[in-house]
């Protein structure tokens, strides 16, 4: 099964119910899941008249939107294969993506077109350009063309092998190169089914998607998606107002918001006394999500309705989730003196195995290198919904994946953690972000959290300056909007990690107006960027 498949099935349930719903200032544009199916089918039957077939690599770079939508289903539908990278990674990272990814066709709107031009990205490889809008290039195609290639097109052929590839999406590269997961049509088909059973999601709920390639889901769950006015790059600097207008017009039941986002809009709503009373649920995910966050959105919500914190990668998702209900009434203490940020019990399917720390290469599984329990070490999973490799990158393969036989390929997550005696996962940050110092490793997540915990601190983030095994271990702190850092402030913060064993290591904390977060959720803190300016901090008279 493809994605487009529960697409077909909702359209000829309910034809002209809404599908997807876009925003532009007072202007809605409504599209039903009759007519995107209808234009996904006749997309798909153009397509191949311009070069793009089953396993052709198309880059997709188009505004969400209905071409966006149409386009992707479209080629989900053909057994085409969209790539797709995130446009605020910067011009250099963006180029080496296409280059790794070697596409043969370009759909994109004409300023992607013409940075492709200028840029040369993927030149070698690309033989179809599409254009979303108007011709300006020679040999382009226009979108309008397959549209009309479409009317008299022959069929699309039959629906894909669960194997087959479906699409490679691009990982963030907060922690080192963006690198193209390659997914199959059973790894999406596995998401939809978690994602549906375990948060209880029905046909005929609103959704409102604030990340792009999250908004596919929705059709796919057989939910209306109404698409935000806002910048998808700068989920942060969202206007409050067009997140919860649009859930109190559309009665919106299903919100996906990232913890920047979430944390903007909350601090919103709780001044204004705003409560969203069609909410069902609340997802976040991108970066660990600070319990003052989850308390203060869930203010603005139902009795009973949860904020949930599923936790996963480009590589796996889902992969964990616990809902506030649990969070506010036992893991935020713990998660307040030091233990990290609990992510709840695995999805159902996914199998989940905390390992000894080591940056080598793991070719093959053996019990042997499982941490002890109890033990902080590397988060491994495997099930439908865990990607088996990258593309063209065996290298980073052999870091990331290890061969677990007949039962399929482990993936290293690459984060830290270890489990309870509850079978709970306690996220305790990226394995590239400990510190080595001397004798003592110290972890991200945990330290963080006690300072977190203080009403002063917005955010903070652990950071080293210099080299394992003699890293000087650093807290950065962004303080809450109004307060502003003193040295009074500053010994307070200091005292309250000295008081507890787990940051009693901390010795050094600088203030910071802003911490430096990625580009996809606004919420992962680049901490590499931070140590250097760190250092630089500390030598300055």
């Amino acid at each position: 099964m493809d994605l487009a498949a529960p697409l077909a099935e909702a359209a000829a349930a309910d034809p002209g119910r809404d599908a997807i719903i876009f925003l532009d200032g007072r202007r809605e544009t409504a599209w039903s899941f009759g007519r995107l199916n209808d234009e996904a089918e006749l997309l798909a039957r153009g397509l191949p008249a311009v070069g793009v077939t089953r396993g052709t690599r198309a880059v997709l770079m188009v505004r969400p939107g209905p071409e966006f939508f149409a386009l992707t289903f479209a080629m989900f539908r053909l057994g085409a294969v969209p790539v797709l990278v995130d446009p605020g990674m910067g011009r250099k990272s963006l180029g080496d993506c296409l280059d790794a990814a070697s596409p043969e066709a370009f759909i994109a709107v004409p300023l992607a077109h013409a940075a492709a031009a200028l840029l040369g990205w993927a030149r070698r490889t690309v033989r179809t350009r599409v254009v979303v809008g108007p011709r300006f290039l020679p040999g382009q195609r226009t979108l309008a063309e397959v549209r009309a290639l479409g009317e008299r097109g022959p069929a699309v052929p039959g629906a894909s092998h669960p194997d087959d590839t479906a699409a490679i999406l691009f990982t963030s590269g907060s922690t080192g190169v963006p690198k193209g997961a390659v997914y199959t049509h059973g790894n999406f088909a596995a998401q939809v089914a978690m994602l549906r059973d375990h948060f209880g999601i029905r046909p005929g709920e609103i959704d409102l998607p604030t990340f792009p390639l999250f908004a596919l889901f929705a059709p796919a769950l057989g939910m209306t998606a109404v698409i935000p006015e806002m910048d998808f790059t700068r989920p942060g600097r969202v206007d409050p107002e067009n997140i919860i207008g649009p859930v109190l017009r559309h009665k919106v039941t299903h919100l996906f918001g990232s913890p920047a986002l979430l944390a903007r809009v909350g601090r919103h709503g709780q001044a204004g006394a705003v409560k969203l009373p069609s909410l069902k649920r609340v997802v976040s995910a991108g970066a660990p999500v600070p319990p003052k966050v989850v308390e203060a959105f869930q203010s603005l919500l139902a009795p009973g309705v949860q904020v949930h914190t599923p936790y996963g990668a480009t590589e796996a998702l889902p992969v964990c989730s616990i809902g506030s209900d649990e969070i506010l009434s036992s893991t935020r203490a713990l998660t307040d003196q030091g233990a990290g940020a609990c992510v709840g019990r695995p999805f159902q399917g996914v199998e989940l195995r905390i390992i000894r720390i080591d940056d080598s290469p793991v070719p093959r599984w053996s019990d042997d290198l499982l941490a002890p329990p109890g033990a902080v070490g590397e988060i491994v999973v495997r099930g439908p919904n865990v990607t088996r490799s990258y593309f063209g990158r065996p290298a980073s393969d052999a870091l990331a994946k290890i061969d677990g036989g007949a039962g399929g390929v482990y993936h290293r997550m690459g984060d830290l953690g270890r489990l309870d005696d509850k079978g709970r996962v306690w996220f305790c940050g990226r394995k590239a972000h400990r510190i080595v110092a001397g004798d003592r490793t110290l972890f991200s997540v945990p330290c963080e959290g006690v300072f977190n915990a203080h009403r002063a601190v917005s955010r903070s983030a652990l950071v080293g300056v210099g080299f394992a095994p003699r890293q000087r271990p650093v807290i950065v702190v962004e303080l809450e909007q109004g307060r502003r850092g003193s040295p009074e402030l500053k010994d307070e913060l200091l005292r309250l990690g000295a008081a507890n064993p787990v940051t009693a290591a901390v010795k050094d904390l600088l203030f910071h107006p802003s911490l430096p977060v990625d580009i996809r959720h606004n919420a992962k803190i680049d901490r590499e960027a931070l140590a250097a300016w760190a250092g630089g901090a500390l030598r300055s008279p």
